[in-house]
């Protein structure tokens, strides 16, 4: 009997010594978390909901990510930033991307955070704009962008207003108070979704026409971009990212008032109640119209038409290539990879 006690006590000291072993071994086969510099393309706003839900929510912590938002001192720096190694990824415009390319920086596009342009052309009733032909004789007022500013000659061209009848001003990022105080008739560069849904709720019924729409190439307004040497070594790490922000978009669509609490959680600068309208007017311009197409999907021919147009306006240098996009990285595309852990 004392015999048959001993046994027993060996086996269940020894059957507790594998279960320990075993709770050792899932904590040391957890995946380590990745911290993500994320660089944004300037102060966070309604366009970057997404990016804080997919916070809020865990899906970034369910990737294995921790990702930090950073904010640049103003929309040119992101790519430099990139390219010097202070971010991992950063967003960008797709007019930056292809300029940074021309240049020699060696950046590629991941993935479309906003589909399509923002970028209008946009005035308040006083001004009697209701259409492009309206601008015969007014003053308009830009960022100084020279891509604006060849907008601007472009929708003159294609509206048949002669170009000497417009002046352009320069009203750097002051572009509503440009219209306010009427030094500007008119402004080129504000965003529908931003500064239009915020003149709208302030009862002063803008005319707000997107640039795609008075006879500029349609492109991807805001994009995900990394390094080159990053997109070619670090696939599971980017995919992993990629497919969490889908889950972050997913969430602020059926949901946009959690996506708006943690924006504003983090920026409580912003008024939520305009944060919301304009989350809300943004949504459809976080997904494809294509539904058969994934979150993120960037349409090569659409960047093809879109940098030949940058070309003929001298902006580059050269045609720029077909690689400084990849929809790889996307969920859904290249699956077999999908499912593996982030390096």
């Amino acid at each position: 009997m004392l015999r048959r006690i001993a046994v027993l006590a060996v086996l269940a000291a020894s059957l507790l010594g594998l279960a320990a072993c075993g709770e050792k071994d899932d904590r040391v086969s957890a995946p380590p978390v990745q911290k993500v510099r994320l660089m944004l393309d300037y102060l966070p706003n309604a366009d970057h909901a997404g990016i804080y839900e997919a916070i809020a929510d865990g899906s970034f912590a369910r990737a294995g990510l921790n990702v930090e938002p950073l904010v640049p001192p103003d929309p040119s720096a992101p790519l430099k930033l990139l390219a010097a190694g202070r971010a991992d990824i950063a967003i960008s415009y797709e007019p930056e991307v292809l300029l940074a390319r021309d240049k020699g920086l060696k950046v590629v596009s991941i993935g479309a955070l906003v589909q399509r342009p923002l970028t209008s052309i946009m005035a308040l009733p006083s001004a009697k704009v209701t259409t492009p032909k309206d601008l015969r004789g007014k003053t308009v007022g830009t960022a100084g962008i020279p891509y604006q500013s060849a907008y601007l000659k472009t929708i003159l061209a294609e509206n048949g207003v002669p170009q000497t009848s417009v002046k352009e001003v320069n009203v750097s990022f002051n572009l509503v108070p440009a219209m306010l105080s009427k030094r500007a008739d008119a402004t080129l560069g504000a965003f529908w979704n931003v500064e239009g849904v915020q003149l709208q709720r302030e009862k002063r019924n803008p005319v707000i026409i997107p640039v795609d729409q008075a006879g500029v190439p349609t492109y991807n307004e805001l994009v995900l971009v990394v390094r080159e040497q990053d997109a070619r070594a670090r696939g599971p790490y980017l995919r992993a990212f990629v497919r969490a922000l889908a889950q972050g978009h997913e969430a602020l669509r059926k949901n946009p008032q959690a996506g708006v609490d943690a924006l504003v959680e983090r920026n409580p600068d912003l008024d939520p109640a305009t944060t919301l309208a304009q989350v809300r007017a943004t949504l459809p311009a976080f997904f494809p119209t294509d539904k058969t197409k994934p979150f993120g999907w960037q349409d090569v021919d659409a960047w093809g038409r879109y940098g030949r147009w940058m070309l003929d306006n001298q902006l580059l240098a050269k045609a720029p290539l077909p690689t400084s996009l990849t929809n790889e990285y996307l969920p859904g595309v290249g699956l077999e990879q999908d499912e593996g852990p982030p390096s």
